[in-house]
């Protein structure tokens, strides 16, 4: 076998072939090389050589040339690998041209494996008769068509690719071989000779003349470099995913014997110009005026087939993704349904389905690291996209490390996990990636190291099992894999890490120990009004971006706390929606001094997202405003929000009232209506009962709306106070 696979000399090679090179291709080269074709070869000028292309281009059928090409093809079965040949080519072509802008560097380099050198030999017989055919042909004036045909029947027991891999390799012996010595002339000497010898000095020193022809050249080269690359894209697609019933696929094979033969008649016209060149002299090249413009026209052909291959192709890499999408999201869906013993399999499939050997990032040190770390550990998955907002990651922050200053506690045994979601039909811009670094910087948890990790399907089976949208969501998988809260971020807000393990019976078993107190609107936020409830302080929470209305409730009740001599504090808490109003409200009411606000803007959106969070917690629990006090009155606050003012009134923890901000402004207007009722009753039974009285009729007026003017308001607290 070694003495097979020996480098023979040419002379051994024509006329002792190797076993190898008999099977590929038993004819020997004299049945190539005719007696009646090895007459002298005259030179023919260049106009006529062109002129039998041209005809060709402009006349040729391209139904009889599809009958004629298939004719010749009847493939043994019998196959190679193409690619490590093809990129070597590739490599060569590239090197060759003048002035490339690019240079392909192969990225998986086989051509020095043994395998694909003993391949090589048993080509190379094919390679020099594809090559010896186009130049005696090219230079006895043989016509375009005559001869892609004779390569095609040279070619007959080789499938498409390499039909045009083999093709091309013929081409770049010789191409490369003129622009090697066009380079190396000036610091070698054998090459010098051998560059005077073929005219390189000569036709360098017109460079300039010759330069259109170049570049139309060139550009015919790149073309036919492109079909060929996309020709063996379609030969590489994996036949379990897609067949050749497949419509696009079906287009691209009747589309392809085409696209061979355009590509081999423009390796024998790029041929044929070379082989000119150098044996005819530069005169030729500068005296004949169309030859560019053949060349361009060819190129044209060979780009308008790529365009259609390409759209092709596009679609069966597109179809071959939805396979694989749907495949991997049916294994996904089953190994949810399965028992594992820990939940690496879990994890590898969200985070790491191509084994990327550090696809996390740790959040203290920066450093990637194994998904390992995670192994037999309860995961907290935060799933978001990049429009995770600054509030969000905040109060996160804040509850992760609380929950790590406890290491010790059964609530701390858990460890986050940044997923990001991205659109992947979105190109990934300098502006989303400064976003995503920004975003996994300042998280102390584990992140994902970049977002191309994560699978389409496994995005698929967030949105759809999941049900992400585009709000963040907390999935908590135990120790062995298993979803034990599809989504805990609710959970989180409310009660922190107290909620561990995220369970639906840890949430219920948490409500249980809840009731409607002012602590559960501010446990968490604000330690300022923990401390205001110890002192069995009056608290009043309200909220709005009506300046005029704030005015007077903060003046009234200050008004009326202290006539009624009770110690009261007031907090702003803002608004859900209207973050740029309630900034200017908060600064008016520090600098008008009108009450107690909360600086941090944070502490707003905390109030509102928590006070939501509690009604989905009801909502998901399966509890009615009917049966549960505490979901009535969290709607009820909501609501009001969402009407513009409102106000909580507690004493200490005792929440006596929850009301709209026409009511509760009124009561305190009318308070020498009722001040009588404050010695027996209390001052906050007193408050209470009254504004029960407002709210009835307010809610059976059918005539006053939730945005009538106060005077009207003031009417209906006159009226009131009439009322036997």
């Amino acid at each position: 076998m070694a003495k097979e696979l020996s480098n023979p000399t040419p002379m051994q090679q024509v006329n002792n072939p190797s076993p190898m090179q008999q099977a590929i291709n038993p004819a020997p080269l004299q049945q190539v090389l005719k007696p009646a074709e090895t007459t002298k070869i005259n030179p023919v000028p260049l106009q006529k050589l062109i002129k039998h292309d041209r005809s060709m281009i402009t006349m040729s059928d391209d139904n009889m040339m599809v009958k004629q090409i298939h004719a010749t093809h009847a493939p043994d079965g019998r196959e190679f690998d193409v690619k490590p040949l093809f990129q070597l080519v590739e490599d060569i072509l590239n090197r060759a041209t003048p002035a490339a802008q690019t240079r392909i560097e192969t990225s998986d380099d086989r051509t020095n494996q043994a395998s694909f050198i003993a391949l090589l030999e048993a080509l190379s017989f094919t390679i020099d008769r594809i090559s010896c055919e186009i130049a005696y042909k090219s230079l006895g004036g043989g016509d375009a068509h005559a001869t892609t045909l004779s390569i095609f029947n040279l070619l007959t027991s080789y499938s498409w690719e390499a039909k045009l891999v083999l093709t091309l390799s013929a081409f770049a012996v010789n191409y490369g071989e003129f622009w090697l010595l066009a380079q190396i002339s000036s610091s070698n000497q054998l090459a010098k000779s051998m560059a005077i010898l073929k005219q390189v000095p000569t036709i360098l020193e017109h460079s300039g003349q010759l330069k259109p022809r170049f570049d139309a050249l060139n550009n015919l080269i790149r073309a036919m470099v492109a079909i060929t690359r996309c020709i063996i894209e379609f030969k590489e697609l994996p036949s379990m995913y897609i067949s050749q019933d497949v419509p696009a696929l079906a287009t691209a094979m009747t589309h392809i014997p085409t696209a061979v033969y355009w590509t081999i008649r423009s390796v024998v016209a790029c041929a044929t110009q070379i082989t000119t060149l150098t044996s005819m002299g530069h005169e030729y090249w500068i005296s004949a005026t169309n030859e560019a413009w053949e060349l361009s026209t060819m190129a044209h052909k060979i780009n308008s087939i790529l365009d259609l291959l390409k759209k092709q192709l596009t679609l069966c890499y597109q179809y071959i993704d939805d396979k694989r999408n749907a495949e991997t999201f049916q294994m996904l869906l089953n190994l949810f349904e399965s028992i594992h013993i820990d939940n690496m399999k879990i994890l590898r499939a969200l985070i790491s389905p191509k084994d990327d050997v550090q696809p996390l990032l740790e959040g203290s040190t920066k450093r990637r690291v194994n998904i390992d770390v995670l192994r037999r550990k309860n995961v907290l998955l935060l799933i978001s996209g990049l429009s995770i907002s600054h509030d969000e990651l905040s109060i996160l922050d804040q509850i992760y490390n609380e929950s790590r200053d406890h290491g010790t506690r059964m609530e701390s045994q858990y460890e986050v996990v940044w997923i990001p979601v991205v659109d992947r039909s979105v190109v990934w811009t300098d502006a989303m990636q400064d976003r995503f670094v920004t975003l996994q910087a300042t998280m102390p948890w584990y992140s994902v190291y970049t977002p191309t990790l994560i699978d389409k399907a496994v995005i698929r089976f967030i949105k759809e099992v999941w049900h992400f949208r585009n709000k963040p969501i907390l999935v908590v998988l135990d120790p062995q894999g298993k979803v034990v809260s599809p989504n805990a971020i609710h959970m989180m807000w409310i009660w922190g890490s107290t909620a561990f393990p995220f369970t639906s019976l840890r949430e219920e078993a948490l409500w249980r120990e809840e009731s409607w107190k002012l602590e559960l609107l501010v446990d968490g936020i604000d330690p300022t009004i923990l401390n205001w409830i110890k002192e069995g302080k009056f608290i009043y929470l309200y909220g709005g971006t009506d300046m005029e209305w704030i005015r007077k409730f903060t003046t009234t009740a200050r008004a009326v706390a202290s006539a009624a001599r009770i110690p009261l504090e007031m907090v702003y808490v803002g608004q859900s929606k209207k973050r740029e109003q309630v900034r200017k409200c908060t600064t008016a009411i520090t600098v008008e001094k009108l009450s107690y606000c909360w600086q941090d803007l944070t502490m707003v959106w905390f109030f509102w997202t928590r006070l939501e969070s509690m009604m989905f917690s009801k909502i998901q629990l399966g509890r009615t405003v009917d049966v549960d006090p505490m979901l009535r009155e969290i709607k009820k606050l909501i609501s009001y929000d969402k009407e513009g003012g409102w106000a909580v009134l507690s004493n200490g923890s005792f929440v006596f009232v929850n009301g709209h901000s026409s009511t509760v402004l009124l009561t305190f207007t009318e308070y020498n209506a009722w001040k009588d009722d404050v010695p027996p009753k209390g001052f906050d039974i007193a408050y209470m009962d009254f504004h029960t009285k407002l709210e009835g009729f307010r809610r059976t007026s059918s005539a006053q709306s939730a945005s009538a003017s106060w005077r009207s308001t003031s009417l209906l607290g006159a009226a009131m106070t009439r009322t036997p």
